[in-house]
């Protein structure tokens, strides 16, 4: 989790980045942006703005001092008077990586900040930002006596396009890095995240919980489902007991998890070699062990779905004891039926 209310935005500069494929240039600016008040706290508002996703990622590399991006925020951060070499060389890099022919041109600002908060450490960051998008809008002014209207285009401050922010904590591991980036999962933004900055997710506590919580849901709706002959209730159950232990519990141990959530053997077994099958799939490192992000468990408890839908007739909740609930066939009617136990009615 991170926090800018208190962050201050220090220094800026702004360069602008053209296609290279389409032969478009680049422009570098020599010095860095004047700042008052009121622009600063604009700004602040959107460069800030967009950033929702909490997993955090790192610079990566076989030697992370060849890593470009890697390199010039290391030393920005030890001498912030490097920000306008160093900005230089990071918008020259962007260019490079900027020949797909979908990449818009656009203006690349590059921020120092102070005072953010992160995982409870409050750090320095540099942040590399991206705007590519024009939205129309109008100017009203008097003129002559009378008012007049006029268009033009300008960047929205609602949200930015492609953005990057790197905390000055642990360093030796890549640094602690957060992205932004509206093109999704498009060939064309690959260039953000791998050309141009270099960096994979963090193999985190809040990475582990997400993973096995997407893993916990997917057996559930691929294996542990009605074409292997488990019932609806069954599933529910499961999901139910899994949302349990990552809520109730601070640390994850996969044996423990499989006996207290899982509990048939055979069961087990397809658990694990789901499992693999997914790691192999996506190309994620499990962890058999990890601390339980309690961040990571309320942003995904959504996919732990208690609801039986019967026809479009009841939805029943079912939130508890699985053995207060029965399901039968009546043959007088040939409709199936469920039976609900409890001991008082609220």
């Amino acid at each position: 989790m991170f926090y800018f209310d208190d962050s201050e935005l220090e220094k800026l500069i702004v360069h602008h980045v053209g296609n290279k494929n389409e032969n478009e240039t680049i422009f570098l600016s020599e010095n860095e942006i004047n700042i008052d008040e009121d622009l600063k706290a604009v700004l602040v508002s959107y460069f800030f703005s967009s950033f929702k996703d909490l997993i955090f990622h790192q610079f990566t590399g076989e030697n992370l001092e060849e890593n470009k991006v890697y390199q010039s925020a290391t030393d920005i951060f030890e001498d912030t008077g490097a920000l306008i070499q160093e900005s230089k060389r990071i918008a020259n890099h962007l260019f490079e990586q900027s020949y797909h022919p979908n990449i818009k041109s656009g203006e690349l600002y590059v921020a120092i900040f102070r005072n953010c908060l992160v995982e409870d450490e409050l750090v320095d960051a540099i942040g590399i930002f991206k705007s590519e998008s024009k939205q129309p809008f109008l100017k009203v002014f008097p003129k002559d006596g009378d008012m007049s209207v006029a268009h033009d285009k300008g960047i929205s401050i609602n949200k930015i396009d492609k953005a990057c922010l790197i905390f000055n904590t642990e360093k030796e591991e890549g640094y602690k890095v957060a992205i932004v980036d509206v093109s999704g999962k498009s060939k064309e933004a690959h260039y953000w995240k791998d050309d141009f900055l270099g960096i994979e997710k963090r193999k985190d506590d809040y990475y582990q919980t997400q993973n096995y919580i997407g893993i916990c849901k997917g057996f559930v709706k691929d294996v542990f489902n009605g074409e292997n002959g488990v019932e609806r209730a069954d599933q529910i159950d499961m999901l139910n007991k899994s949302s349990d232990y990552f809520k109730d519990n601070k640390e994850f141990d996969i044996k423990d998890f499989e006996e207290k959530v899982i509990e048939n053997d055979e069961v087990i077994q397809a658990f694990q070699d789901y499992t693999q099958k997914v790691a192999n799939d996506k190309e994620l490192e499990i962890s058999d062990s990890f601390g339980i992000s309690e961040t990571a468990y309320k942003k995904s408890r959504a996919q732990f779905k208690s609801v039986l839908k019967l026809d479009k007739n009841f939805h029943i909740y079912i939130h508890g004891d699985r053995q207060k609930i029965t399901k039968g066939f009546d043959q007088s009617n040939g409709l199936n039926f469920y039976q609900v136990f409890f001991d008082k009615e609220n």
